[in-house]
């Protein structure tokens, strides 16, 4: 199995900690190798773009340097959606432009750092757990059964788009598919769970307007939760920091202002495949989501 430099970003240093201590849990369960990517900085993925495009190129790019240059790995994993695709984004642009690469390269030079050549690789957390294991390998280690939760897998809008920046998407069978993503859905279905049709699944959750307009962000978040509810979910698996958040805080906020209640829970997929695992509760940090989900996994017998 190959070892992959770990991109964790800035959210999983902060709101996003119960996604990096499962991860980091869960990869260790599996027997996986990831080493956290030295002297990492913000991929640039939220306010930077604004000030200027190509220093959030630059932003990305340093991070993949170091870890081909300095650290000898071909492949970056990146758990979180935003820092996932500002990565593929940088791919993409030095790949299919010239001046892009002349540009990071050159402020590379300036700044005395690894200059990116473009041999160095982004995937999500959910891509390497297919490539190393997929649900046969993942299934022959489970020791604690889902036992038939029923999920709804939110990927949210960023692990799919623009898809021309995803060239391994789409790609026929064994591949992710850009309109219906099925990789979280393949991996709990193996732990046990029972995925429910769920036609959210690529929607907004509205993350970047949670500042600038809270209202939309909580109805976009409402969206989500009351189509959970109506299709039968207990759970709303998540693979992304910001969507997790923003799922846990809107629920509460639409509760709240708006007099609206939705029941399901919102837990990390990796929190889930950990449980599955015969991890505990408390080292895959389910106590610190602000969703309680631990008096229905004690119901379900899954604790």
């Amino acid at each position: 199995m190959a070892k992959v430099a770990y991109y964790p970003g800035c959210a999983l240093e902060g709101s996003g900690g119960p996604y990096d201590r499962s991860t980091r849990a869960l990869v260790d369960a599996l027997g996986l190798e990831m080493v956290e990517v030295e002297d990492w900085n913000c991929c640039g993925a939220m306010e930077v773009k604004n000030i200027h495009p190509m220093l959030q190129t630059y932003m990305s790019a340093r991070n993949m340097a170091i870890a081909g240059e300095k650290m000898g790995c071909d492949t970056v994993m990146a758990p979180c959606n935003g820092c996932y695709h500002a990565l593929k984004t940088t791919e993409y642009e030095c790949a299919t432009s010239s001046e892009a690469m002349d540009t990071v390269q050159s402020l590379a030079r300036k700044a005395d750092d690894p200059v990116y050549k473009g041999d160095v690789r982004t995937i999500h957390l959910l891509e390497w757990l297919m490539e190393e294991l997929g649900p046969e390998g993942l299934k022959a280690r489970i020791k604690h059964s889902l036992k038939g939760i029923k999920i709804a897998n939110y990927y949210g809008c960023m692990y799919t788009r623009p898809r021309q920046i995803f060239p391994e998407k789409d790609q026929g069978p064994g591949s992710e598919s850009s309109h219906a993503p099925h990789f979280m859905d393949d991996l709990l279905a193996a732990a046990g769970a029972v995925n429910v049709e769920y036609p959210l699944k690529t929607a907004c959750c509205g993350g970047a307007h949670t500042l600038s307009d809270s209202d939309t962000s909580t109805q976009l978040v409402l969206n989500l939760l009351q189509a959970a509810d109506e299709c039968g979910a207990e759970v709303i698996a998540t693979e992304c920091p910001t969507c997790h958040s923003g799922l846990e805080l809107h629920q509460i906020r639409a509760e709240t202002e708006f007099g609206i209640k939705t029941n399901v829970k919102v837990i990390y997929f990796t929190q889930l495949l950990g449980l599955a695992l015969g991890l505990s509760a408390r080292k895959l940090a389910i106590h610190e989501n602000i969703s309680d989900s631990l008096d229905l996994l004690h119901e379900k017998g899954i604790l």
